[in-house]
């Protein structure tokens, strides 16, 4: 999935500005019957279909037609073949930024999104972020209770297994923070630091996970009663228990692959804007709970299941955002350390 900008431009303002509601003309679209859009597939993807794709299909006539998984290499892929074959990709921050460094977006019309307020680092002018999502810390309601990542890094005090994400973005930060790192200063990433921190649990860590759906499985089947996963795979699951505090924060953005055809880049920018609409970002949010961008929605969300969103006040304010900027620039350095220490396990 989904990274990133400093931590103080996670702190979700709501002062965005505010923009004329879009208005919508079918016959703008005659010559645009369907769409193309390349996203994370799995229940991310049904929010967008049941939230976002049906109102637009339902005021435009336009099919959406989705398609998984996305990443960053696919999108170069398309872009070198000069075979634009979706209008609309999903990307995480990070790659936000490597798809503008590389070339490989085009700018967003913003004038014919037509946004409601949104957060605003959620608005780029390449990539428009419509969801935000956390990786966070869960057990077995059986298991004792961390509170902390210290706690969670604790197999003394803290028994059991645990499972890892087998992706270096999430690892390291959440490593640093085990070991004693505060939020306010964890960038730029100690790495000689974090791969210790990593080094020290690594002998109780029975799984390193690739997928989102590995860690509710493991947990729930007790092959794991510890485990790292994203927000939207554990926090409706029944025997399990989690923490957003000390959790990471970050947002997927959806942009537009260089060379779209332009009339259905036009139809697109009506699309992007069904995801600013706070009511539609509240049907999503009954899919998976995951949060649009806009500052209107946590009074739609409903109050009894509020702690299961990433963007509930009392979760935001104790999770932690990325420095998009800081990935960027040592990625490649990064991912050649990752494979390295995972060899030696």
């Amino acid at each position: 999935m989904k990274m990133k900008r400093t931590l103080s431009a996670f702190a979700l303002l709501a002062g965005a500005t505010v923009f004329a509601g879009a208005s919508f003309d079918a016959r703008a679209d005659d010559a645009v019957t369907e769409l193309r859009m390349v996203e994370a597939g799995g229940q991310s993807g049904d929010s967008i279909q049941k939230g976002y794709i049906e109102p637009f299909t339902q005021k435009t006539g336009v099919k959406v037609v989705r398609e998984n998984p996305n990443g960053i290499g696919k999108l170069q892929a398309m872009v070198a073949s000069g075979s634009i074959s979706a209008v609309l990709f999903e990307l995480v921050g990070t790659e936000v930024q490597q798809a503008k460094a590389l070339n490989l977006i085009e700018p967003l019309d913003w004038g014919a999104i037509a946004p409601l307020p949104m957060f605003p680092e959620a608005r780029d002018d390449y990539a428009l972020g419509y969801e935000y999502y956390s990786t966070i810390m869960t057990w077995r309601k059986d298991a004792k209770a961390p509170k902390t990542l210290a706690d969670f890094w604790n197999v003394k005090d803290f028994p059991g297994k645990r499972a890892l994400p087998n992706i270096a973005f999430y690892a390291i930060p959440m490593a640093l923070l085990a070991d004693g790192v505060k939020p306010e200063q964890l960038y730029p990433l100690d790495l000689d630091r974090a791969f210790k921190s990593l080094k020290k649990l690594s002998p109780d860590v029975a799984v390193w996970w690739s997928t989102g759906a590995q860690p509710p499985q493991l947990l729930n089947d007790n092959e794991v009663q510890y485990a790292i996963a994203w927000s939207g795979r554990v926090t409706t699951e029944p025997k399990l228990d989690y923490s957003f505090n000390q959790g990471l924060i970050d947002l997927s953005f959806f942009a537009v692959p260089r060379g779209a055809n332009p009339a259905q880049k036009a139809a697109a920018m009506k699309l992007l804007h069904e995801m600013t609409v706070p009511e539609n970002q509240a049907v999503a949010a009954t899919v998976i709970s995951y949060t649009g961008t806009s500052p209107d929605l946590s009074a739609l969300l409903p109050k009894d299941k509020i702690g299961q969103f990433p963007t509930a006040k009392q979760n935001k304010d104790v999770q932690v955002g990325y420095d998009y900027k800081w990935w960027v620039d040592h990625g490649k350095e990064v991912e050649e350390r990752w494979q390295e220490f995972k060899l030696g396990l």
